[in-house]
């Protein structure tokens, strides 16, 4: 624990250095290859840090937030695009902040509407923690509990651990920079179709990001080669592929990869754009009801998950190793905490007894 503490702090330090060098040197060199270049040592830099750890879950974090957002929005950057373009990042905190955070600065928000969801969702995220809590404990049993249960516990504690770690992101910026954020989320349990749920519904943060990174290159390349129809599903197939790609590596830093994750992005990837010119051939003339439709989608994306997902965690340990990391940080919290209580009393005895 008190090694990882220690790389932990090397880690960001590093990053906070690359990040000061990004926006203090290459912001002030003209969009392009120039730009670019000055960026691949970082883009290099952040690519590696996760190997620094031999936590699961430091090692995972800290691939999805650095070597995959980070060093998207960088490489965005090096062409004057994506949020670190803006001209609203006129300090080097918040240069910093929507670099290495997922998150997504929401323009022109309403007080009112923004007060509200806040509100709301406050309580919404208390009953999610301690969902999560109940999850942890329940898998202190996980040899009684029947397999394909336990997979179905697992895509709720994947949907549960992303939600929360980013709204952490979004309420951290929200308190210190005073930014109000896009939710990451949008109750992908009612998504109609994969189209509604990879692009409206799950983790929105990727769906930003690979979109002026990939989605569009690609179509606007296949447009010049093959024409506007087929360009798109070329797009979105492309997509997919990077995005199973980043997972893989993502699995890499965890000690797992398998070649499973990739093939669960293609499949999907292969359908959504099925999903689509099934939809174009119709025009519009016939849609499953959100009754039948929900239930479809859910239950595609649940099976496929078991099938090509899951396998990857399940081998080795992995999981076990994961969620052993979780009780470890649970325990070390709760004793900081008993220990800064304890000393608060003692300050206080001592003042009382004065």
């Amino acid at each position: 624990m008190d090694e990882e503490i220690k790389n932990f702090i090397k880690v960001w330090i590093t990053i906070f250095a690359s990040l000061s060098y990004s926006y203090f040197i290459p912001r002030n060199i003209p969009k392009g290859k120039l730009r670019f270049i000055s960026l691949i040592p970082i883009v290099t830099i952040f690519t590696l840090l996760p190997l620094s750890f031999s936590s699961v879950n430091l090692s995972g974090m800290t691939g999805f937030t650095i070597s995959w957002i980070a060093n998207f929005k960088l490489l965005l950057f090096a062409f004057d695009q994506g949020p670190l373009s803006s001209t609203s990042l006129s300090s080097l905190p918040l240069f910093i902040s929507i670099a290495c955070l997922p998150i997504k600065i929401q323009h022109s928000p309403s007080p009112q509407i923004t007060k509200n969801l806040i509100s709301k969702s406050t309580l919404i995220y208390v009953v999610k923690v301690l969902l999560l809590a109940v999850l942890i404990r329940i898998y202190d049993h996980r040899e009684h509990i029947d397999p394909t249960l336990l997979l179905c516990l697992y895509s709720l504690h994947i949907y549960l651990s992303l939600d929360i770690m980013l709204a952490i992101a979004a309420t951290s910026a929200r308190s210190l920079l005073g930014l109000e954020l896009e939710p990451q989320f949008n109750e992908p349990y009612r998504s109609t179709s994969l189209q509604d749920f990879w692009g409206r519904r799950w983790n929105l943060m990727i769906t930003t990001i690979l979109r002026p990174t990939v989605y569009d290159p690609t179509r606007r390349i296949f447009s010049r080669l093959i024409g506007k129809n087929w360009a798109s599903i070329w797009g979105i197939v492309t997509t997919f592929v990077v995005s199973g790609l980043m997972h893989e590596l993502l699995f890499f830093y965890m000690g797992q990869p398998t070649g499973e994750v990739m093939w669960f992005f293609v499949l999907h990837g292969i359908c959504l754009a099925g999903e689509i010119l099934v939809k174009k051939s119709l025009h519009g003339r016939f849609r499953l009801h959100p009754v039948v439709s929900t239930p479809l989608t859910v239950g595609f994306v649940m099976m496929t998950s078991f099938w090509l997902f899951f396998p990857s965690m399940l081998r080795d340990g992995f999981e076990a190793k994961a969620f052993q990391e979780f009780a470890v940080v649970i325990n070390f919290v709760m004793g900081l905490s008993q220990t800064m209580t304890d000393s608060l009393g003692n300050q206080l005895q001592h003042e009382l007894q004065r």
